[in-house]
């Protein structure tokens, strides 16, 4: 086929995808924020609808698969002359000087891209670190790693993430371990048992010991290999009106993560759970769908939603933590000595992200008060208690999820029923 003729099939199918979204039956897809349609394995697709036509760019080599003619003609849209003529003669030339491009640099190796996707901003402690490793990996390797960190949610939202690390279309996450209950198993529900850590060093020892490296070996099976543990810091509430007692929430409708103890904790306190992306959560406060919402200060504070909230209560019900987590083929094939740096590299970023966590929660707070936006209210003993009791019913009920040995691993449960 010449290079004309290659250009000629490739305006009509792009022109074909202009007018269309669907992919082949029981293909996912992944419609990129930036309006970019891209199939969840990381590879561009121009698609013709109902998919009888693709051009797949792969490794290079540009392969066309067509529909029988008549279904092919008939779904063939029109373009001015003019304008078919022009892309035409663009798209030859581009892939000309791409051609040219390459056999210039054939004998420079190309770097290992690690494309990092997360779902909050780049100046939390999570953003920060997951920079840090871009530059230490980078600078480490000489060049022969290329890490691109993409945060709040460019790639993927929540779930989708976890999907697109599974097929490689992202290398590297750094997802809250609520969200790895699908994949490693409901032990890691565990994490969001409320009130089980009283401070800070408890998550730690937790975490840092032996259960630790029990539940990221749980994720190997599914293709995804866990290697390291990154801080966030306590939960609070946020909603459009006061929640100190337990009668509060009754009624009112609150986001949490996808987790079944984090919808058994809401249903303890009357309210009406709601599992949605964190990069939805403003737009949805906004718009009433949602009445209130838990998450840490630092969060609440780099998405904005003081700016639709008008309270705050200091509970520190629960802790939000973070696994830096990679696709287990994708690492396992790096060269040795490569995955060697690169793991140093991670382990400074750990340190590094852990040391910032709990004086950026304590920042966020700060900001949180001096915004003027929200009331404040911190649980006094008897108000924590109230909600304490409220809440035990889950640690009863978390029993069919979560293995007795993970309960026996974590420290006295403070939040259990007697």
């Amino acid at each position: 086929m010449t290079l004309v003729a290659w250009a000629e099939k490739a305006v009509v199918s792009a022109t074909l995808a202009s007018t269309n979204s669907r992919c082949e039956a029981g293909t996912k897809f992944q419609q990129r924020r930036q309006g970019v349609e891209t199939h969840i394995c990381g590879t561009p697709h121009f698609w013709c609808a109902p998919c009888t036509t693709r051009l797949q760019a792969s490794n290079g080599n540009m392969t066309m698969n067509t529909a029988p003619p008549d279904t092919r003609n008939a779904l063939r849209p029109s373009l001015p002359a003019t304008t078919r003529r022009y892309l035409v003669q663009w798209i030859a030339a581009a892939a000309l000087c791409c051609a040219v491009a390459g056999s210039v640099s054939a004998t420079a190796p190309s770097p290992i891209i690690i494309q990092f996707s997360h779902v909050v901003k780049p100046d939390t402690a999570k953003g920060k670190a997951a920079l840090r490793f871009k530059q230490l990996a980078e600078s480490r390797t000489g060049g022969k790693v290329r890490v691109e960190v993409y945060p709040d949610s460019q790639l993927y939202k929540d779930r989708e993430e976890l999907d697109a690390l599974r097929l490689g279309a992202v290398q590297m996450l750094a997802t809250s371990l609520s969200k790895l209950a699908g994949l490693g198993g409901d032990d890691f529900l565990a994490f969001d048992l409320p009130f089980l850590f009283p401070d800070r060093a408890a998550y730690r020892a937790a975490v840092d010991g032996p259960l630790g490296v029990s539940l990221l070996k749980k994720l190997e099976p599914r293709g995804i290999k866990g290697l390291a543990f990154w801080d966030n810091g306590f939960k609070v509430f946020t909603a459009n009106r006061p929640l100190q007692g337990v009668a509060d929430f009754k009624g009112l409708k609150i986001r949490v993560q996808a987790s079944k103890v984090l919808v058994a904790q809401m249903r303890a306190l009357g309210s009406q759970e709601s599992v949605s992306p964190l990069i939805d959560v403003r737009a949805d406060l906004t718009s009433g769908k949602l009445d209130g919402q838990e998450n840490t200060p630092t969060n609440i504070y780099t998405q904005g939603l003081h700016d639709v909230q008008s309270h705050l209560t200091v509970s520190n019900h629960g802790y939000l933590a973070y696994a830096v987590i990679v696709n287990k083929a994708f690492w396992e094939k790096l060269p040795a000595e490569l995955r060697a740096i690169l793991e140093g590299a991670l382990r400074d970023a750990t340190t590094f992200e852990n040391s910032i966590a709990e004086a950026d929660h304590h920042k966020a707070l700060d900001r949180l008060k001096a915004s003027g936006k929200l009331t404040l209210h911190t649980l006094t003993p008897h108000e924590a208690a109230q909600w304490r009791n409220a809440m035990a019913p889950v640690y009863q009920e978390a029993r069919n999820w979560i293995s007795a040995e993970t309960l026996a691993a974590l420290p006295v449960l403070p939040g259990a029923p007697p």
